[in-house]
């Protein structure tokens, strides 16, 4: 099955390539991403365009662009993605991965999107627990880098460290060990998936303030700025 892989540069993502890669029945054919058109970067990962381009250049899956406008409504958003699925289905496209585990709300979400276009949504991380997912992505020697975390659970000391064993534990109770709730991204510099790894180096930390989609005080969160260490 020819497909695409739902790509955000970190540790979810790159365990469900893997997983697909080798159950050898999903051809992933390129890596799609979106960015924020005002900052040139992943949203919430905080990842700048040219890192995520390095990357991918060292997995050596062409990597689509989608660039989204500064404050993207739900109208935009779905109208934006749907063109360009649409236009990868004419392409022969008939799948697209996702590293999704356990959020319910969200899987409906992308497979109702998809199924007016006639592609399939693939879960291959669905189900698992998120310790084990935790540990699949460390015993299959992937290395990645903490770019995000929520300064309501965590603060700044857990942004810009590895993600490893010793990171895992130091996580306060209640923290999902995987981040699947939106307690911290990641961004990944190795593993099986590369044909040479990368090296990043940390910028700087910076806080930043969002509004609270539930209302009432923002939502803050630190962000360690990264930059592709050639």
């Amino acid at each position: 099955m020819k497909c695409l892989m739902s790509w955000s540069g970190g540790k979810d993502s790159a365990l469900a390539l893997y997983r697909c890669i080798n159950d050898h029945n999903h051809n992933i054919v390129g890596l799609v991403t979106t960015i924020n058109s005002s900052t040139n970067r992943v949203s919430m990962h905080g990842v700048a365009l040219d890192v995520l381009k390095y990357q991918a250049d060292a997995i050596g899956i062409p990597l689509h662009v989608i660039t989204l406008p500064e404050k993207c409504s739900m109208d935009e958003y779905e109208s934006i993605m749907g063109a360009f699925m649409s236009r990868m289905k004419q392409d022969g496209v008939e799948g697209v991965v996702f590293g999704d585990i356990f959020l319910e709300d969200i899987r409906k979400y992308r497979e109702r999107q998809l199924e007016g276009i006639g592609i399939t949504p693939i879960f291959p991380l669905w189900g698992l627990a998120s310790a084990e997912v935790a540990s699949q992505f460390l015993d299959n020697h992937f290395k990645s880098i903490i770019t995000c975390v929520d300064s309501d659970l965590l603060d700044e000391s857990f942004v810009g460290q590895f993600y490893t064993s010793a990171y895992i534990e130091k996580l306060p109770g209640g923290v999902d060990p995987c981040g699947e709730n939106g307690e911290f991204h990641s961004f990944v510099t190795a593993g099986p998936i590369f044909q040479k790894p990368i090296e990043v180096k940390v910028i700087s930390k910076i806080r930043k303030e969002y509004p609270n989609p539930q209302g009432g005080n923002p939502k803050t969160f630190w962000f360690a700025d990264i930059a592709a260490s050639k």
